[in-house]
């Protein structure tokens, strides 16, 4: 996986999961934290990215759908 593929993935998993955490509504700027935070580590760990790709979490054809 390649840096701009970590990245755009990184991005989208940050995304799905700090949209679903439960406080992201009440804590609109604790969910942004969680976001970059997730963001920034994931792009870092391509390895991470492939064990949340075709789970629950992230689909694997999620930016095919788009």
């Amino acid at each position: 996986m390649n840096k701009n593929e970590r990245i755009k993935w990184a991005a989208a998993i940050a995304k799905r999961i700090s949209d679903e955490w439960d406080g992201s509504k009440q804590f609109p700027e604790d969910a942004a934290l969680l976001r970059g935070y997730l963001q920034k580590t994931l792009s870092k760990d391509g390895d991470a990215i492939k064990s949340f790709i075709g789970t629950g979490i992230i689909e694997n054809d999620y930016f095919k759908k788009i």
